[in-house]
């Protein structure tokens, strides 16, 4: 990323703290996590409920360590998944330092975004201005007026993507740190599991390939971790789904296969199995199970 990592730290002076990334789905808050640490560690795509988790992304430098939550997107629940990941994102937001309000240029300040916007305090907020590549100085400006009404403490204009505006933002960030330890060791980049990471990355790859055929209907995790033998399991809730997902013959399960192992260390044998939890985003025990 921007700030630099260092490898040794000074323990005097040092300050750290907790940094929320909140939004509406799809306004491009695990990109611009990802754009921050310079390190993929959440995945993206343009489907709502993509993070269903909170996931935390460390930076430190000699000075600062700032550990950043990225959340769930915030919109009306039409199931108990979304009460819940409504719930997971609301629960990142009492015990941080700052809050990054970030909003989609493109699709402008609206309704759901003062929704949300209601929910947070002013004095620890700042509205990151997401998207602005290809949007014009005068369009920026507009929406920066729009969501000048918050009031809220800083705004950004950013681009996640191309990393425009990310740098300024986050020494902003790091400013705001108060007097603190050394939550993580300073090479942690994340402290997510590699075994969540794997089951991550194969459902990144189906909501890369399904897209609109299997929005929100499917779930992943790891059942056996033997290195480098890797089984994941992906939850379907209709037996019409479960063949959408293997494809004819086979076929979309390969290519989802395919494009995970190559982000993965060479070697690793992993095999994909497909099974149906009727109904899972309507039980709140299978939402459990499954650790969301």
């Amino acid at each position: 990323m921007r700030l630099e990592r260092m490898a040794t730290m000074s323990a005097e002076d040092f300050r750290s703290g907790f940094a929320a990334i909140v939004g509406r789905p799809n306004v491009g808050k695990s990109t611009l996590l990802n754009q921050i640490l310079d390190h993929k560690i959440t995945i993206v795509s343009d489907k709502a409920q993509t993070t269903r988790h909170q996931i935390r992304g460390v930076l430190t430098t000699d000075e600062v360590q700032i550990v950043f939550v990225d959340t769930p997107g915030i919109s009306k629940p039409r199931t108990p998944l979304g009460d819940r990941l409504n719930e997971l994102a609301d629960s990142a937001l009492g015990d941080v330092d700052v809050v990054l309000f970030v909003v989609d240029a493109r699709a402008g300040f609206g309704r759901g975004d003062r929704f949300l916007a209601e929910r947070l305090t002013p004095e620890k907020t700042i509205v990151v201005l997401n998207k602005v590549d290809g949007l014009t100085r005068e369009q920026v400006l507009a929406q920066l007026r729009a969501t000048a009404e918050l009031d809220f403490s800083a705004y950004f204009p950013v681009s996640a993507w191309t990393g425009r505006g990310v740098e300024p933002l986050v020494s902003h960030v790091a400013d705001l740190m108060p007097s603190g330890p050394l939550w993580y060791p300073a090479e942690m980049v994340t402290d997510v599991q590699e075994a969540f990471t794997v089951a991550e990355l194969v459902r990144e790859q189906l909501l890369h390939i399904l897209r609109d055929e299997l929005p929100h209907s499917v779930a992943t995790r790891v059942v056996e971790w033997e290195w480098p033998r890797i089984r994941v399991e992906i939850l379907v809730e209709r037996e019409s789904q479960k063949g959408i997902v293997i494809g004819k013959g086979g076929e979309t399960l390969k290519n989802v296969g395919t494009r995970v192992r190559r982000q993965l260390p060479d070697g690793v044998f992993l095999e994909l199995v497909v099974n149906v939890d009727r109904n899972w985003q309507q039980d709140r025990s299978a939402i459990e199970r499954l650790g969301y």
